[in-house]
Parts: structure tokens; sequence; C-alpha cells
């Protein structure tokens, strides 16, 4: 039988700005109740399925960092050696960071974001010092598992963001894959759609359009040259009811937020 390796993956639950409809981006909003939940049945779901890990990798942001602490202490394995980096970040929302997204469209224009929510390489604006956010996000660059100031984005497209990912996945995950090694990722939707991308080989357009619901594990089951085996790419994880209504809820919000005009990728 030919050997295969499986990973699994999760975008952290919900935070106070997502659900207030805030841009966050390198900000570092909590978790809200239900975000916390997710993760616990995120967490419920891996132990009821028998998944134990060797290694974990997260994002520098608290709010996958908590989900993942969450999920390894549902499984009891809390002590599990985790490594965090910037790389994992999801998308700097660059001068989009606290705003609204209601307010943005009011600000920039229905036009111009339209154009950074369906482009995959047109970044947002730079963030810059009348951003009230700037300086706290700024004060990272000092901080370890970031990059230093010289590397600091003030915002990212995707494509950038892709960039910045793929190369911690290639040499930093791969080969911990290659030894055997049963891995979990908690990091952000921009940047597991990096990974999903490399690995299923989809177009840029076709990842535009690809939601990925928080706090609902996947797997990815993948052959010697890790590439995915036949219906072995994004298969989530949990009770079939839980997962119909995670996915329902993202597929809701998106019909919604383009009734606003409002839906993003940023």
């Amino acid at each position: 039988m030919d050997k295969t390796y499986k990973v699994i993956m999760v975008k952290h639950g919900e935070t106070t700005w997502k659900n207030r409809g805030y841009y966050s981006g390198w900000f570092d909003p909590i978790l809200t109740w239900k975000g916390e939940q997710d993760a616990r049945t995120a967490g419920k779901a891996l132990k009821d399925a028998g998944y134990k890990f060797d290694i974990t990798y997260t994002s520098a942001l608290s709010r996958a960092k908590k989900t993942l602490a969450i999920i390894l202490r549902e499984i009891g394995q809390k002590d599990l050696p985790i490594e965090k980096t910037w790389r994992l970040n999801g998308r700097h929302c660059g001068n989009l960071t606290g705003q609204r997204k209601t307010e943005a469209v009011v600000k920039y224009g229905e036009a111009q974001m339209a154009i950074w929510r369906r482009s995959f390489d047109v970044p947002p604006p730079p963030m810059d010092e009348e951003n009230p956010n700037y300086k706290y996000i700024l004060r990272k660059s000092r901080r370890t598992n970031w990059p230093d100031l010289e590397e600091f984005p003030m915002c990212e497209s995707l494509k950038q963001t892709f960039a910045r990912t793929l190369p911690y996945w290639n040499e930093i995950i791969v080969p911990q894959i290659k030894e055997g090694k049963h891995i979990l990722i908690a990091a952000h939707g921009s940047s597991l759609r990096a990974i999903i991308q490399h690995l299923d080989q989809i177009t840029d357009e076709q990842v535009l359009g690809l939601k990925i619901p928080g706090g609902v594990p996947f797997l990815y089951e993948l052959d010697e040259e890790l590439k995915p085996v036949e219906n072995g790419s994004l298969k989530f994880l949990g009770e079939e009811e839980a997962v119909k209504q995670a996915m329902a809820h993202v597929l809701a919000k998106g019909k919604r937020n383009r009734t606003n005009n409002t839906q993003s990728t940023v």
C-alpha cells in the first residue's frame, strides 16, 4: 500500500472585531464566546476521531493561538510543541485595519472596494501613522516570531500573503510531514488558502471564491509526492450537522455581504 500523510488544518474561531464587522488584519482582537465554543467543538471532533499530533503550527496572532490552545486542551495534548510564526498570519489589511466594512465602502467608494475585494494582487492602502492602530501593530516588530522593522509590511495583497506563507510550508512544515509527524495547523483564512491553492493547484480566481468556516478542522490526505490522494482534499471533520451549519453560516454571510457590497478578501 502506498504511503500517505495526513495534515489537519483549522481556521481560528470568531473574534470580537469579526462579529462587529471590523477589518482585523494584524490587530489582535480576542475570540468571542462563540469563537471559543467553535474551538472546543473542533477539539471534540478531533478527539472523537482519535487524532493525536506530534507538532503544531500557528500564527503570531492571539486568535489563532487561542484557538489552538483550546483544541489542544480538548484533545488532552496541551503540552504539545507549538511553532509560532508571522508567516502564517492572516492578510495585513493596511489602512483598512480597524474600520467597519460598511464605513470603508463610504470612505473609499463601492468601485474601489470591489477592486480590493475581487483582486488577487492589488493590496489595500498601506497603514500610515494616522491609523489609530499603527503604533500598536508596529510594536510587534520587536517581538519574537514577528518580522523585523525592515521587512514589516504595511499592507498585503493575497498574492503577497501567499508569497510569505508558502516558503514556510515548504521549508519548515513539509520536512516534518515527510518524517511522518502528525501535523496540526491553526491559522487564518488567507494563509490557509495559500496552502490549499498550492496543494490543489487551483487558480487565483478559484481561491478568491474559497470560503473556510472558522473552528471547523479539515483534513488533507497526501501521497508520497505531497499531492492530495483521490477524495483527499479539504475534508471537513466533525458531526455532519455541525459541519453543515458552519458551511451554511459562511455561505449566508457571503451572500449577505455581497448584498451590502462589503464582502472582502482582506
